[in-house]
């Protein structure tokens, strides 16, 4: 734990080991020549620079061959790519034999096939790339890789998965590569490997083996790569020949001697967990995660992936919810590759493995490195357990909620009690999710139906809970503007259509007055003197107010600085936490001391209509940042100036 967070995304990075640290200011302080200089200070850099050297190779076991220094994986895998291809071409201009496909791991890193194709154009060669697919559980399928070995230059492959924590059967990758007399060269990215697989680089077929230090409590910065005895080598940097010319540029001397410090733990064996310990510290996160979620299912068969790697998913949640669920209890998990995140895409890797996209939408991976000791795997099953009671706690008690997905917007509308409930719009991709919320809680659909073209979505939640679709009509009727119109009966309100249009409001005596309309869905009724938001299916902003001046909302980010002094200076502005009705049960939001009113962003057109009717300045905060600036933003828009968001969110505040 560090600073009260547990951090359990060890396989996008790790702390760095305290030993390191010391080490790399050593270098700093005492030992920082350069090795190329050939005084006494130089020399000294030069000794630890070989010391490091030669206990890596006691750690790889790679007595013989190449290893040398490099600013991480991404180097290491360029350099393993340049050197098999540029041996490709060269053996290829001399008519030999070489192969034409470059093969790699459907689940591979995406630093590998993107490396593949960039050098493969650059260089000319013309060769084909070929995905090697897995199966169920994210092995590479041999079967496969049989037929395909005779004809393969280059095989890349990795000695375990980032995602997944999938243990490769490397031994059987090379009894193929062997029994089919392959040309190929052979790189295994050995990334996650170090300090949790046993390693002996000499005795295998691999020619090229990668390592990055942050993944294992060094810093960034610098990392190792191995190449077999013999194997092709083209260096990717070319210069003043430092590493005997293998890879030139002055030396991360500070780095090299922290990763000589973490390798000094590896080679010691006392430092970090056996791989005993690290099973049974996984399978008490098991059971802590189990017990939180019971639907929970896990995306990798636990017998075959490290110990130290948990990837799962909880039906009828998305990723990004689990993951700011874990973030607002101070768990640090991730959905994937730390590198391919920003994309917020479904995870490739879940899917070669051919698990279901609404799985592979909802994966987390939760990972831990060989530091962890029990004082840490109970902080974090016990933050485990928090955040399942947290989510089962949390039911909306609004009665309006958007639902957002590719875009669109659906709407919920309930009655004050929660036990029924009407469906507007509602997102295909959710309806799997809004039908086990509404079974959850014993609430009944009295209604579901499109405002529009499409209505997949309706007609999708609709056979999930056995409901006819559509609008059902003359349940109820209430006069509107000197006319009869149908409507459905919500609690104390009805929802009444108007042509395209649907309005939510009160009625008094089966009258419903115009000022008494307070949301509108679909087409507007025109000259009705309406002053209600409308809510939108399509675009941005998904709630209007027609007639309103829409304010700029240049200006709105306050720094967390600033925004605790408006707040002190304004007593009557309103902190509001935008965060979801998990994320505010599992830690309640506060800034410098000053406690937010929690008005979820799914939620906030419904109390927008207060604010406007009783305008006062309001501050929104959320996890990062980004949904409290949609806050700021949607309620300048709706005429409200006085509307700022705290910039960087709970994360940069502290």
């Amino acid at each position: 734990m560090m600073n009260n967070e547990v951090y359990l995304d060890a396989n996008a990075t790790s702390p760095v080991l305290p030993e390191a640290i010391e080490a790399a200011l050593g270098s700093m302080q005492a030992c920082f020549g350069n090795p190329s200089s050939s005084h006494a200070c130089g020399l000294r850099a030069k000794a630890l620079l070989e010391a490091t050297r030669a206990r890596a190779r006691r750690v790889l076991g790679a007595a013989e061959g190449r290893v040398m220094f490099t600013s991480g994986a991404t180097e290491g895998i360029q350099t393993a790519v340049l050197s098999a291809l540029c041996a490709v071409r060269e053996r290829r201009a001399r008519g030999e034999a070489c192969g034409d496909l470059l093969l790699y791991g459907a689940t591979e890193h995406k630093a590998v096939p993107e490396s593949l194709a960039h050098w493969n154009r650059l260089l000319g060669t013309g060769l084909e790339l070929r995905a090697l697919p897995v199966d169920g559980d994210g092995h590479h399928r041999l079967e496969v890789l049989r037929e395909l070995a005779p004809r393969a230059a280059f095989v890349c492959t990795m000695a375990a998965n980032n995602e997944t924590g999938v243990v490769s059967d490397l031994g059987g990758i090379a009894r193929v590569l062997l029994d089919t007399d392959s040309p190929a060269l052979w790189m295994v990215d050995c990334v996650q490997a170090l300090g949790k697989l046993p390693l002996a680089l000499d005795a295998t077929r691999i020619d090229y083996a990668p390592f990055s230090g942050h993944k294992l409590y060094a810093p960034k910065g610098v990392g190792l790569l191995y190449v077999r005895e013999g194997a092709p080598y083209t260096p990717l940097m070319c210069g003043g020949g430092q590493e005997a010319g293998q890879r030139s540029g002055t030396e991360n001397m500070a780095g090299i001697a922290a990763l000589g410090a973490v390798l000094g733990a590896l080679e010691e064996g006392t430092r970090f967990c056996s791989h005993a310990q690290m099973r049974g510290y996984r399978d008490r996160l098991v059971a802590a995660l189990r017990q939180a979620f019971p639907g929970l299912v896990f995306n990798a068969p636990l017998e075959h992936a490290l110990p130290t790697t948990l990837n799962f998913s909880v039906p009828g949640l998305g990723s990004k919810e689990l993951l700011d669920l874990f973030d607002a209890a101070g768990v640090r998990v991730s959905a994937g590759s730390a590198c391919s995140a920003a994309k917020a895409a479904p995870s490739y890797v879940l899917d070669a493995m051919g698990v279901p996209p609404a799985r592979s939408a909802s994966a987390v991976r939760l990972s831990f490195g060989p530091l962890a000791d029990d004082a840490f795997i109970d902080a974090a099953c016990a933050r485990i357990v928090h955040c399942g009671r947290a989510l089962a706690q949390a039911r909306p008690a609004a009665r309006l909620q958007q639902l957002e997905a590719g875009g669109a917007s659906g709407w919920l509308l309930f009655d004050d009690e929660g036990r029924h409930c009407i469906a507007i719009d509602p997102p295909e991709a959710l309806a799997a999710r809004i039908a086990a919320d509404l079974g959850t809680r014993d609430c009944r659909l009295l209604a579901c139906f499109a405002t529009g073209h499409g209505a997949a979505g309706a007609d999708a939640l609709c056979d999930i809970l056995g409901a006819r679709p559509g609008w059902p009509g003359g349940a109820q009727q209430v006069r509107f503007g000197g006319r009869m119109l149908d409507a459905i009966a919500l609690g104390r309100d009805v929802l009444a259509k108007a042509g395209d249009g649907y309005l939510l409001g009160r009625p008094e005596s089966g009258v419903l007055d115009p000022g008494a309309v307070r949301f509108v869905f679909g087409a507007a009724p025109a000259h009705e003197g309406l002053d209600a938001l409308c809510c939108h299916r399509i675009g941005e902003p998904a709630v209007s107010r027609p007639g309103a001046a829409a304010l700029p909302d240049e200006g709105i980010d306050l720094d967390p600085t600033t925004a605790a002094a408006y707040l002190a200076a304004h007593p009557d502005a309103l902190l509001v936490d935008v965060r979801e009705l998990p994320e505010h049960a599992a830690a309640c939001a506060q800034l410098h001391g000053r406690s937010a009113q929690h008005v979820p962003l799914s939620q906030l057109a419904g109390q927008a209509a207060h604010w406007l009717r009783e305008p006062r300045p309001l501050v929104f905060l959320c996890r990062s940042g980004n949904r409290s600036a949609r806050a700021a933003r949607l309620l300048r828009r709706l005429g409200h100036a006085q509307s700022w968001h705290v910039a960087g969110g709970l994360a940069l505040a502290g």
